[in-house]
């Protein structure tokens, strides 16, 4: 049984329904919530690829045949859209380089549990403008420490990896997301640039 064509709307129209029995200040947390989830199922919400024809499911398994060969591995180049294949070891090589050579220092314990602790301080004393209630929204029950990945700068000498920090795990990510949020609200910001150090959020 395929959904209505405008099934997403009418989702919508039914989640702002519910949303308006809440108390008002609730409201504004749970449409940009509501907003969220909308966007992520127009997203997904696209018509299935028809399967690989006899050709390309060989091309495929060709490809994953000489990856595993020669022990390489696909990414991102960092500008253009394309497609990079680096030798793995090489690829770890490049990212170690990267680290040593911007003088991070190695921890010797996971701080993420202490910094969990801080941010649950921080959410339940700042009742003004998190209510208590809704704090649990703001929260990573399970927090892990960011992750990176290297993408490959083809376009400088030596083809050096730029870093994409991964920070949906860390435990202030719900935290300043909605700090963000605010801040929006409050003061637009009309011309707005991004940096060159990359993000995913």
């Amino acid at each position: 049984m395929t959904s209505p064509k405008n099934w997403i709307q009418n989702l919508a129209l039914e989640v702002e329904t519910a949303i308006y029995s809440l108390p008002s200040s609730q409201r504004e947390v749970y449409r940009i919530l509501t907003a969220e989830c909308i966007n992520a199922l127009q997203k997904n919400n696209k018509p299935s690829h028809t399967q690989n024809t006899p050709s390309e499911s060989t091309t495929l398994k060709n490809i994953k045949t000489k990856l595993n060969d020669n022990d390489a591995m696909i990414t991102r180049a960092d500008k253009g859209n394309s497609l990079v294949i680096i030798p793995t070891a090489l690829y770890e090589s490049k990212t170690d380089d990267f680290i040593q050579g911007n003088s991070f220092q190695i921890s010797k314990a996971n701080p993420t549990k202490s910094f969990q602790s801080q941010v649950r301080r921080v959410i339940n004393n700042g009742k003004t403008l998190i209510p208590p209630d809704s704090k649990w929204q703001h929260i990573n029950m399970i927090p892990t420490a960011p992750s990176i990945k290297g993408l490959i700068e083809l376009h400088k000498p030596g083809y050096p990896v730029q870093p994409v920090d991964n920070w949906k795990g860390a435990p202030s990510y719900k935290l300043a997301r909605l700090f963000t949020q605010k801040i929006k609200m409050l003061a637009p910001l009309p011309n707005t640039r991004s940096f060159n150090r990359q993000c995913l959020i």
